[in-house]
C-alpha cells in the first residue's frame, strides 16, 4: 500500500508505453479536439444568426456555468468516482450535441436555441472537467506523473492546431450542423475509450449530509496542506495570465505594433511550438530532480520573457519570445500538476482538480475585459508588464515556500490500477 491507501507493486512500465494511460490519453485527445470544434460551430452559428453581438451573450451562457459550478463538478467527481462522473458526463455532452446538430439541421437555429446548449453543455462540462483531470493518479504510478503530464500537454497543443482545422473544414462543407455532428462523433470517440480506462478505486469518502460540507472539507483540505496550499496559490498566479487572457493580448500587441494578423498567428503558433517541446521533454524524461526548483526557475523564465515581449522591437523578437514563454510556461503547467497530483489524497483528487481548473480556465473570461482595458489606457507593453509581474511573484513565492522548493518527484513505490473504479 501506498501512502494514500492504494495498492502498489514493485514496478511499472514508462507511461508511453502503458496501454492504460495511452487509452486515457486518446480520450483527452478526442474530448479536448470535440471542445474546440464544438466552440467554433457554437461561435460561427451565432455570428449567421444574430451577428457578432450575440456570440458575446451565447459563449457567456456556456463559460458561466462552467466557472459558478466547477468547485461543485469536483465534489461529483469525489463522491463517486472520476472515472464514472467522466464517463457519464462524457455521455451526457455526446448527446446535448448531436441532439443539437439534428436541431439546426432543417434550418438556421435561433438565438435562443443556441444559448440553451451553451448553458447545458457548460453544466456538464464544469463535472467533466475535474473529474477527467483527476484521473492520471489513478492510472499511473507517483513516478510516471509528470510523464503523464507531459502527455497531457501534447494532447492539448495537438488538439488546439488540430480542431480549427477541422472546423473550418466541416464548417465550410456542412456549415453548424455538420460541425455540431462532428464535434458529437469526438464525444463518441472519447466516451468509448474511456469505457476502456481501468482507473484504481480511490479510497471512499465518506458522506456528508450535504454537497456543501463535502465543498467545505475539500477547500479546507487545500487550505491546511502545507504542501497545496502554496502550490495551488503558485499554479493560480503563474497561470492567470496565460490561460486565455494573453491571447487577447498577443491580438492588441501586434495591432499596436502593425504586424497584423500574420503577426499574431506567428507568435501564438511559437508559443504552440515552445509548449509542445516542453511537453514532449518531459513525456520521455526518466525524472526531473529537484522538480520545486526547475518550476520557480522556468517562472522567472517566464516572467522574464513576458516583460521582453511587450517591449519587443521586431516581429522575429516576438516570435523568438512567444517560444521562450511556450517552452518555460509549459514546463511549469507540467511540473506543477505532477506536483499537485502526486500530493493530494486521492479521496480529494476531484476537489483539488477542479480548484486548480477554476484557476486556469474558469475564470479566464472574467480577465479578458480587463486584458482591453489595460490596453486601452497603457498599452501593450504594460499588459505584458503586469504578466510578468504576477510571474514573478508566483516564482517567489515557489522559492520562499521551503516545502516548494524542495519538492520532488520520486516516489518509493509505485502505485498500481488494481482496483477498476465503476
Amino acid at each position: 500500500m501506498n501512502a494514500h491507501g492504494i495498492a502498489a507493486p514493485a514496478a511499472a512500465r514508462p507511461a508511453h508505453r502503458d496501454v492504460n494511460v495511452l487509452r486515457w490519453l486518446v480520450a483527452y485527445t478526442a474530448s479536448i479536439t470535440g471542445d474546440v470544434v464544438y466552440f467554433l460551430a457554437l461561435s460561427w452559428a451565432a455570428v449567421r444568426v444574430g451577428g457578432p453581438s450575440q456570440v458575446g451573450l451565447v459563449v457567456a451562457a456556456g463559460a458561466l456555468p462552467r466557472a459558478v459550478l466547477m468547485l461543485g463538478g469536483g465534489v461529483v467527481a469525489d463522491r463517486f468516482g472520476p472515472r464514472r462522473v467522466a464517463v457519464v458526463s462524457d455521455a451526457v455532452r455526446c448527446g446535448v450535441i448531436l441532439v443539437a446538430a439534428a436541431a439546426v439541421a432543417p434550418a438556421s437555429p435561433s438565438v435562443w436555441l443556441l444559448v440553451t446548449v451553451a448553458l447545458i453543455f457548460g453544466v456538464v462540462d464544469a463535472v467533466f472537467m475535474p473529474a477527467v483531470g483527476a484521473l492520471p493518479p489513478l492510472i499511473a504510478p507517483p513516478a510516471q506523473l509528470a510523464r503523464v503530464q507531459g502527455m497531457r500537454g501534447l494532447s492539448i497543443r495537438l488538439s488546439n492546431a488540430a480542431g480549427p482545422l477541422l472546423a473550418a473544414a466541416v464548417l465550410v462543407t456542412a456549415g453548424a450542423a455538420g460541425a455540431f455532428a462532428a464535434a458529437g462523433i469526438l464525444f463518441a470517440l472519447s466516451l468509448a475509450t474511456l469505457l476502456t480506462v481501468r482507473a484504481a478505486s480511490s479510497v471512499e469518502v465518506p458522506r456528508r449530509t450535504s454537497a456543501w460540507q463535502e465543498l467545505g472539507d475539500g477547500l479546507r483540505y487545500v487550505r491546511r496542506h502545507r504542501m497545496l496550499a502554496p502550490l495551488v496559490t503558485v499554479i493560480g498566479l503563474s497561470e492567470m495570465c496565460f490561460s486565455g487572457p494573453v491571447a487577447t493580448g498577443l491580438v492588441l500587441l501586434a495591432d499596436e505594433r502593425g504586424w497584423g494578423a500574420s503577426g499574431t498567428g506567428w507568435i501564438a503558433s511559437a508559443f504552440s511550438v515552445g509548449a509542445a517541446a516542453s511537453a514532449l521533454l518531459l513525456t520521455v524524461s526518466a525524472r526531473i530532480p529537484r522538480a520545486g526548483l526547475v518550476m520557480s526557475g522556468a517562472l522567472f523564465l517566464t516572467a522574464g520573457g513576458a516583460v521582453a515581449l511587450g517591449h519587443a522591437p521586431s516581429l522575429p523578437v516576438a516570435v523568438a519570445l512567444g517560444s521562450l514563454i511556450g517552452l518555460t510556461g509549459g514546463l511549469t503547467t507540467t511540473v506543477s500538476g505532477a506536483l499537485l497530483q502526486t500530493e493530494t489524497d486521492p479521496r480529494y483528487l476531484g476537489r483539488v482538480t477542479s480548484v486548480t481548473t477554476l484557476c486556469t480556465l474558469g475564470l479566464a473570461p472574467v480577465l479578458f475585459p480587463a486584458v482591453g482595458v489595460t490596453v486601452a489606457l497603457w498599452g501593450a507593453d504594460a499588459f505584458f508588464l503586469g504578466c510578468g509581474a504576477v510571474c514573478l511573484l508566483a516564482a517567489g513565492l515557489g522559492l520562499v515556500v521551503p516545502v516548494i522548493r524542495r519538492a520532488e518527484l520520486q516516489a518509493p513505490k509505485s502505485m498500481s490500477p488494481t482496483a477498476v473504479d465503476g
